[in-house]
């Protein structure tokens, strides 16, 4: 049953949400419409940073090629050696590309001379199962493996993402544990998609919304990745939702399945108290905690869902972006200590 009590939205957000036209439902048919629309004009993100931009593609562990676009400061002093931000889009697991967002991450890049590494994963439901996340992990390897070439400090290696990005990178820092990966010095979840069940309370209190990811395009998303692991029902169908199972769906592509969350990088996660994944979100981190690990959580009063990204400049959102940029500045100094004894 829908929640019909629950946090009220950010008043700046509220007014600026109700001047945007928002999409009720996702169906195919609808994606199809969203996926023709053009894609972010990266060169007017590009335009007044002095930026080395380089385009390369990594082979998936089936052999398709996988895009990555790399960006460095133009400026750099040679022999340097940069942290990286490696870098997974959002857009449900089914939309977007390697641009999606990428003002988040060009903001590391402009504070602190990060090179920014954004992949293309393959998206569902034309790609299911762990292939979007294997897709995001075989970049990592990439990016380690090349670490000297593109003036990268394999020490300082940050995994982030939103919203579906976010969990993609929950993901990635799990299959680098387990498989004995490349380090990672940090992860940073913005908003993410851990939990395919869509249980969980705030799932329930924004079925319909406000914002612009309700539980109804979570559902689609979720089955579109899963197929048939994902069990009976209409993905677009709202109500008493299918069950969507959980003994053979992969941990790695909904990372809330996992039982052990120790051992995994420092993480940041940020959410909006007023959004689907607040409950998922905030259970991670408590998780992480309880396995002796290091989370730092921010539940922003009044956010709804992917608030900072697409009202960059209202007050809640320049705060949100303004603290998670300066917990990267903490550790990435912590971490350049330990990359660098005296």
């Amino acid at each position: 049953m829908t929640t019909t009590a629950r946090p009220d939205l950010d008043p700046e957000l509220r007014a600026l949400l109700a001047d945007m036209p928002l999409i009720p439902r996702l169906t195919p048919e609808v994606l199809a419409q969203l996926r023709q629309l053009p894609a972010p004009p990266v060169e007017s993100l590009l335009a007044d940073r002095q930026v080395d931009r380089r385009e390369v593609t990594v082979p998936a562990k089936d052999g398709v090629p996988i895009p990555l676009s790399v960006l460095s400061p133009a400026n750099a002093e040679p022999g340097t050696a940069s942290p990286c931000v490696y870098w997974m889009h959002g857009g449900g697991m089914v939309m977007g590309n390697r641009f999606s967002q990428l003002d988040i991450p060009l903001e590391w890049l402009d504070a602190f001379g990060a090179v920014v590494v954004s992949v293309d994963y393959r998206l569902a439901p034309e790609a299911t199962g762990t292939t979007p996340v294997e897709d995001c992990y075989q970049g990592l390897l990439w990016i380690a493996e090349h670490a000297g070439e593109l003036g990268i400090d394999p020490g300082r290696i940050i995994v982030a993402g939103a919203s579906a990005g976010g969990g993609l990178a929950a993901g990635v820092a799990l299959l680098a544990r387990d498989l004995g990966g490349p380090a990672i010095a940090a992860q940073i979840l913005i908003c993410p998609m851990l939990d395919h069940r869509n249980t969980t309370v705030s799932s329930r209190q924004f079925a319909d919304g406000p914002g612009v990811w309700t539980r109804g395009m979570n559902e689609f998303g979720w089955h579109a990745v899963l197929g048939h692991l994902a069990g009976p029902g209409d993905p677009g169908e709202l109500g008493d939702l299918p069950d969507l199972g959980g003994e053979d769906v992969p941990p790695y592509v909904s990372p809330a399945l996992v039982d052990d969350l120790s051992g995994l990088p420092t993480a940041y996660i940020d959410t909006g108290s007023a959004e689907v994944f607040r409950d998922e979100d905030t259970d991670y981190a408590t998780r992480i905690w309880a396995a002796g690990g290091q989370a730092e959580l921010h539940v922003w009063a009044g956010g709804f869902h992917g608030f900072d990204a697409l009202f960059p400049q209202a007050a809640i959102s320049v705060t949100a972006r303004r603290t998670r940029t300066d917990w990267l500045a903490r550790h990435l100094d912590r971490s350049s200590h330990r990359s660098h004894p005296a």
